[in-house]
């Protein structure tokens, strides 16, 4: 009884782990070329501040092609719907 429960609460940790998502792992593609955490020291525009609905609706736009941008398109296309609003929750907290 006590080898199933330890099975069912490492399988459950596990499951709940990987469920969290990396949002290091997941905004460090946004790093190279809006900085670390969103902050750029260039010619991007910055990430980290900016309002979440604002995020939200800059990358629907990219990925459906109404704001224009190759590189960009290719990025928010290649998001889900809740990463794009994780990512935009992380920036805003920046």
């Amino acid at each position: 009884m006590k080898r199933l429960l330890i099975c069912l609460a490492l399988l459950l940790t596990s499951t709940w782990i990987q469920a969290e998502p990396n949002m290091a792992l997941l905004a460090s593609s946004c790093a190279a070329c809006h900085g670390t955490n969103g902050h750029s020291k260039g010619e991007m525009p910055k990430l980290a501040g900016l309002e979440q609905d604002y995020f939200i609706q800059q990358m629907q736009d990219f990925a459906s092609g109404a704001r224009e941008s190759k590189v960009m398109r290719h990025h928010a296309a290649a998001y889900s719907e809740a990463e794009i609003r994780l990512l935009a929750d992380y920036f805003s907290k920046q």
